[in-house]
């Protein structure tokens, strides 16, 4: 029964570790990003094959599947089966068509989504001054650096008016620091 309870714990752990998976936000943003990003892919394509290509058309053939250039000799097709006889072809039209539909993707991500995006933190930033800069890593690194001395020397705390440290001075009860090098002798 012990390894039953046992099996139960390791299946809820397992379950439970996949949900906290599923729930957290970036899956469920990449999820979203996904379908969103394959009905925009849809967009682009019409686009594509509806406009660019036949601007390119206007230059030559206007399925850019077409454009091909034979690599060795001269390319001889079968006509009745489409299949390549003789020659090496080169298509660079799908190519072109899809290099055009990335550079169109990336085109309007970036005009219609990332561009206003950036815009709109701008002015929420400015809206909200930024939160007051915290002590730098000097000046923490400086207030351990008391702390230990102190912690060493058996001392009270240092004062905060006191610059140059606790023991610093070698007028100080506590004398001058070890390792300290007396800067006010002549």
């Amino acid at each position: 029964m012990s390894a039953q309870s046992a099996a139960d714990g390791e299946k809820k752990s397992v379950w439970a570790g996949f949900r906290e998976f599923l729930m957290r936000g970036n899956v469920v943003e990449l999820a979203v990003a996904v379908v969103v990003g394959n009905a925009f892919s849809k967009i682009v394509d019409a686009m594509v094959k509806g406009v660019v290509n036949p601007l390119v058309g206007a230059f030559g053939t206007k399925d850019l599947d077409m454009y091909e250039f034979c690599l060795r000799g001269p390319c001889k097709v079968n006509e009745t089966t489409g299949e390549i006889i003789s020659g090496v072809p080169v298509k660079w039209g799908p190519v072109l068509s899809a290099s055009l539909t990335f550079l169109i993707t990336a085109a309007v991500v970036y005009f219609l989504m990332i561009l206003p995006m950036n815009k709109y933190k701008e002015r929420r930033d400015a809206k909200n001054p930024p939160a007051p800069a915290g002590p730098t890593e000097v000046e923490l690194l400086s207030e351990i650096r008391d702390l230990l001395v102190t912690q060493r020397d058996g001392s009270t705390a240092p004062d905060d008016t006191d610059s140059e440290g606790p023991g610093g001075s070698p007028d100080s009860p506590v004398g001058p620091q070890r390792g300290a090098v007396d800067t006010e002798k002549s």
